[in-house]
């Protein structure tokens, strides 16, 4: 606070907050870096060069800062806008041909700029104190890791930190909302620390700013409005709602009591280096369906899956013979090049699955369809318990294939295991398989 008042910057609610989260990187255990994102015009750019030119530059001299945005042009302008309003009273030079800026004490802000995110490979290898990026979401997961390595120190009283600032929506919506967003959110930030940003909390926005976020509507008026990260552009579930969908979550939301449960069924997606996922669900007598528990693992064979699938039906009190169906995708059936099939080898465990209807077309809209629509007084029949983690963070960041709208564009994980579209594969497996009529089982010989 001494130096934001020597340097006559005056910081709003929400920007102390995360200048306070930006001091506990100083600690030895503290985080190593600070998400600032939401809602337009909430004071982000104003509090990332405020906070790395009249705080951490005049605190550590000789301190080097790459502020990281996509396009020079905007970069510069940007800049030199909050130069002039935040460092009057910092004696500092700025050459704007060069884009570096250096204060009295030699610290330095070095002005970083990208077209392509190939062009972020020009920083690679070169050591910063501190790493701000601005529109974060801009980058994928594996450009900002990249820039990440970049982000180390030599001095001995300074502890290395990158600051971000974003808008949801993007190509990096997804993880930032998974590396920042969900551990805000579940109070569970260790390496982290994010605070969310909206329109209100700057004052200085003029009132006609806001008028014109109140007149979005869909994805815009979430996201830029009130700054949810449960929505982005292109997003297909558009409806779905965290406070409204996800159950279990305390007395403000809504609550499932399993003695309530009429059938239960499960639906595998199966994969090996990509996430076999499988989703137990049961339906009420008023014909909701719930998503009561979630198998998510990558990486292991049947028999392991098969010991950790039996063990999440005992959690609920079942067997696998108690089922109405475990339903699983074509590929499990098919046969391998020793003749046999994965859902052979799931069979010798006491596991047997039959094939899922894998309509995917009619499979999303049918799940669309269950999400219903609050904001039109349409109810939802289709709910998640909290405890599906993987399934309740991947239905958010779903987009739709530009190419086929009706339909969801396939997406796998990353390297990290972040994303994928293997939990809500599962769901549409459950969701629009049903259980077999007693013509259907004649019909079959069964």
């Amino acid at each position: 606070m001494d130096r934001f008042q020597a340097a006559d910057v005056i910081l709003q609610e929400r920007q102390l907050a995360a200048s306070a989260a930006a001091r506990l990187c100083d600690l030895p255990n503290g985080p190593t870096a600070i998400g600032y994102g939401g809602a337009r015009g909430g004071g982000k750019s104003h509090w990332l060069l405020a906070q790395l030119g009249a705080d951490d530059c005049q605190k550590i001299p000789a301190l080097k800062c790459l502020l990281l945005r996509k396009q020079a042009k905007s970069n510069v302008e940007n800049f030199e806008d909050f130069r002039r309003r935040l460092f009057t009273r910092l004696p500092h030079e700025f050459s704007a041909f060069r884009g570096i800026l250096t204060f009295k004490n030699g610290s330095r802000i070095v002005l970083g700029h990208y077209k392509t995110e190939s062009e972020i490979d020009n920083f690679l290898g070169i050591e910063f104190d501190v790493i701000a990026v601005e529109e974060a979401t801009t980058l994928t997961a594996r450009k900002y890791q990249d820039i990440s390595t970049c982000c180390r120190s030599s001095k001995p009283n300074w502890r290395p930190r990158i600051y971000s600032t974003t808008n949801p929506g993007g190509v990096g919506h997804a993880w930032y909302r998974t590396r920042f967003v969900l551990p805000y959110l579940e109070q569970r930030e260790t390496e982290t620390r994010f605070v969310p940003a909206r329109v209100a909390d700057n004052s200085f926005n003029n009132p006609e700013y806001r008028q014109v976020l109140e007149n979005l509507t869909g994805w815009q008026k979430r996201a830029w409005l009130d700054g949810d990260w449960d929505i982005a552009a292109g997003q297909y579930f558009t409806t779905f709602r965290r406070d409204v969908h996800v159950v279990g979550s305390g007395p403000e939301g809504p609550i499932f009591d399993e003695t309530r449960a009429v059938d239960w069924f499960c639906a595998m997606d199966y994969g090996f280096a990509h996430y076999t996922v499988v989703l137990l669900g049961c339906t009420d007598g008023d014909g909701n369906i719930f998503i009561v528990d979630e198998h998510a693992e990558r990486l292991w064979l049947p028999a392991r899956h098969a010991a950790a699938i039996k063990a999440m039906l005992g959690r609920h009190g079942l067997h696998p013979s108690m089922l109405k169906r475990f339903v699983a995708g074509a590929d499990v059936f098919s046969r391998q090049s020793d003749g046999t099939t994965v859902a052979a080898q799931y069979a010798k465990h006491g596991i047997n699955l039959r094939v899922a209807n894998t309509d995917r077309i009619n499979g999303w809209a049918e799940i669309m369809t269950r999400f219903g629509d609050v904001d039109a007084g349409i109810r939802p029949t289709l709910f998640v318990h909290e405890r599906c983690g993987r399934l309740s963070e991947t239905l958010p960041s779903l987009l739709r294939d530009p190419n086929r709208p009706e339909d969801l564009l396939k997406v796998d994980a990353d390297e990290d295991g972040i994303g994928g579209d293997d939990a809500a594969d599962a769901l549409r497996y459950l969701v629009a398989t049903k259980n077999r009529t007693i013509t259907q089982r004649k019909l079959r010989g069964l």
